[in-house]
């Protein structure tokens, strides 16, 4: 009779195993399907919903001026050796990633612009350490060979303007350019190092400044409609297209604060009324008004506070600061992506 009993007992336990087994296989299938939803897919969820705006394409010449899909990002703020805990970096890379890369999957611009601050640990990472994050960076941040990839100084990539040096600049050269001036169907884009826009007569800041003079004198001479001017007659390339620029940069120009402004990503409304510091938040008035006289842009695009914001400055020109592209620096990350055309309404004053 035991026997029996045994027999029985033995016959009940292969059903039950059989059973966690079945349910060891759900639960796994759930929590696959639950990762791959949370870290693959729902980033095309969200990214689908994007379009470029419509843009009436305005008529010259008998034609149509073409239109450039641009996106702008800023401040990645890719954690380096000494501030970066390995897990906060796999994490946070990894949504950096994905979301760059289905954005290019899914909008396909012809031009991407990061406005700054690639690196958090630019500004004294070594040599070593360098080629480490860039090498990350390069990996986050590929893209197709039809695809442009271009990229502003940010004080955490080369240093405060305290910190900054010739050879930090050049580091960050090496890789990336040292394009000041870059013109894509028709659309100029000055792209500035806005953390030497001191006005301390510093090496570095004099040069800057010498170089956007010159890009001054050029788009003045792109206005020129009738040959004479001895200055622009001897200009040894092509003129540029007469079209008002697009002003890039990482600090924005001189604003009070972000009192004015508003929507899901501006700053948090505690934050919003804490007065900005001039060469630190925002560049000076003076370096402001500088750029604002060169130039003459139609639009400047900034980042470094990490929140959204539009204002006007005198003369009318808007300016849009990006947020940041980091869920370390903020919740709801994102980029703007504005559909461009050539503007030849412009008036770009002689430098002073």
């Amino acid at each position: 009779m035991a026997l029996v009993r045994w027999g029985l007992r033995r016959q009940n336990f292969h059903p039950l195993r059989k059973r966690r087994r079945a349910l060891l296989l759900k639960l796994t299938v759930v929590i696959i399907s639950v990762l791959l939803f949370c870290e693959y897919f729902i980033y095309y969820l969200v990214l689908f919903r994007c379009h470029w705006p419509e843009v009436k394409t305005l008529a010259h010449g008998g034609g149509q001026e073409p239109v450039l899909k641009a996106m702008f990002l800023a401040d990645t703020h890719l954690l380096g050796e000494i501030r970066g805990h390995w897990l906060d970096k796999l994490r946070r890379e990894w949504q950096m990633e994905r979301a760059f890369q289905t954005a290019l999957w899914l909008l396909q611009p012809e031009v991407v612009f990061i406005l700054g601050d690639i690196f958090d640990e630019g500004k004294w990472s070594s040599d070593q350490a360098w080629a480490d994050d860039v090498q990350r960076f390069q990996r986050m941040f590929r893209h197709d060979s039809h695809v442009q990839l271009k990229v502003v100084i940010g004080n955490h990539d080369v240093g405060f303007h305290y910190q900054m040096t010739k050879y930090r600049i050049k580091r960050f050269e090496k890789v990336f350019g040292s394009e000041r001036l870059l013109s894509l169907k028709g659309v100029n884009f000055v792209m500035v190092n806005s953390v030497a826009m001191e006005g301390d007569g510093c090496i570095i800041c004099s040069e800057e400044e010498a170089e956007l003079r010159e890009i001054s004198r050029k788009l003045n001479c792109s206005q020129e409609q009738v040959p004479g001017s001895s200055q622009c007659d001897r200009e040894p390339e092509p003129r540029l297209p007469l079209s008002a620029p697009v002003l890039l940069q990482h600090y924005p120009l001189y604003r009070a604060s972000d009192a004015n402004c508003s929507g899901e990503d501006a700053a948090p409304p505690e934050e919003r009324n804490v007065p900005f510091e001039e060469k630190y938040d925002v560049l000076s008035r003076e370096a402001s008004q500088k750029l604002l006289w060169w130039l003459r842009p139609r639009l400047v695009l900034s980042g470094h506070t990490h929140s959204a914001c539009e204002v006007f400055h005198p003369g009318g020109a808007p300016e849009v600061s990006v947020p940041s592209f980091s869920w370390r620096n903020r919740n709801n990350p994102s980029f703007i992506m504005p559909d461009i055309q050539r503007l030849r309404s412009v008036q770009v004053l002689p430098p002073v």
